[in-house]
């Protein structure tokens, strides 16, 4: 039988779990607020560390809310509905500070402003949904497991988007291949697309505005969810750069190539996605610009096959996934020594570790910011800049 126990819920931590002390042992608990009183059930066991589930919430913190998403606790979509605006942006900062303290061993770090999303809700334009053909089912998966969660309205969607859910959900089920398991689907103001297609859904090309330019994309190259903060991100991770080379890694469809091209004389953007490739080469050519080169080759690769005279880069900026960059790409940075950079990252733990390997390999904190991206969520945008030591 699975242990009950009454905990008070401390902070919040990496990951979006709330930490608690008792009998000498810790425990993370999911869905909880800072300050909770609660009684919980453990889950499991790892270590020293227990996981546990609130049951029951004996006394409020005055950070929680009512969640307004019926889905909430069963869906793993959202994880920080439970904590009013104001506390999600604190525990975000909050959580950056964590990593660059425990994983970077930052002594002094400054406080990290997160810029709020204009949008708290209803903010975001493409998603992935998963697929239960047995079971007829459309959603998410369910926290912890890979059961979806069927799902007929998403509180963070936009409104072009919750139209598509529901034209989704009401196609036949016998026009849905068997072998479709999740749709990549991002929509604007009555235009869709979806990867893979089916039906008579398609990947078409989607056009988006951010500041004077426009970006072409689909469902099948990787675009920002969030479009109400995408101007002033453009704008922070460019700062007051300017120059004569920079390179753009992990570029995408050039979200920051275009901005990048503006500033320097001459752009390198390196991109391992054809589909990405296509759309940056066509957003270059729509905004008129000639300077940049979008190479078709992984960051890895490009370090590998292009070694670079040490100082011959004036600004390095890297947007790459999750799981942060590769060594090999940090250490390629290293060798190449751009006076400075820029680590555009949405997630605090792979940033922190990447950031203590720049940190030892020359370079200081110039600045960092974030940008709340994805309310409701423990994710966050986190944009630093670095310069090389010594140099002006």
């Amino acid at each position: 039988m699975s242990e009950i126990l009454e905990l008070e819920i401390e902070r919040i931590l990496p990951g979006g779990v709330g930490l608690a002390h008792a009998d000498n042992k810790t425990f993370f608990v999911t869905l909880a607020a800072p300050g909770d009183r609660v009684r919980v059930r453990v889950d499991r066991t790892q270590g020293t560390i227990s996981f546990a589930s609130i049951v029951e919430v004996l006394s409020p913190s005055p950070e929680r809310i009512e969640p307004p998403c019926p889905y909430f606790g069963r869906c793993g979509g959202c994880d920080f509905q439970q904590l009013n605006y104001e506390a999600q942006l604190k525990a975000k900062s909050e959580i950056i500070k964590d990593c660059l303290h425990r994983i970077t061993k930052l002594e002094q770090i400054p406080e990290i402003k997160v810029t709020p999303s204009p949008q708290e809700w209803r903010y975001r334009g493409r998603a992935t949904w998963q697929i239960d053909r047995e079971k007829r089912s459309i959603g998410y998966y369910e926290r912890g497991s890979r059961t979806v969660c069927d799902v007929a309205e998403g509180a963070v969607l936009t409104p072009e988007l919750q139209a598509v859910l529901e034209q989704i959900r009401a196609v036949d089920w016998s026009n849905v291949p068997a072998d479709l398991k999740h749709l990549e689907v991002t929509a604007r103001e009555g235009s869709s697309s979806f990867s893979p297609e089916f039906a008579n859904y398609r990947t078409e090309t989607i056009d988006r505005q951010v500041g004077d330019d426009t970006y072409a994309y689909n469902a099948a190259a990787f675009f920002q969810a969030n479009e109400f903060l995408l101007s002033p991100l453009v704008a922070a991770a460019m700062g007051d750069t300017s120059g004569k080379l920079a390179v753009d890694l992990y570029s995408g469809v050039g979200l920051f190539t275009i901005a990048l091209a503006r500033r320097f004389t001459q752009v390198i953007a390196v991109e391992s996605s054809t589909k990405a490739i296509r759309f940056a080469r066509a957003n270059l050519r729509n905004a008129e610009l000639h300077n940049a080169k979008v190479l078709g080759i992984t960051s890895t690769e490009w370090f590998r096959d292009n070694p670079s005279k040490p100082g011959s880069v004036d600004f390095l900026l890297l947007d790459p996934p999750r799981v942060g960059a590769e060594s090999t790409v940090i250490k390629g940075i290293l060798s190449m020594q751009p006076r400075r950079i820029c680590y555009v990252s949405c997630d605090p733990a792979t940033l922190a570790r990447d950031l203590k390997k720049l940190l030892a390999g020359g370079y200081e904190l110039s600045s960092i910011e974030a940008f709340d991206m994805f309310p409701q969520t423990h994710h966050v945008e986190t944009v630093v800049h670095l310069s090389l030591r010594g140099v002006e």
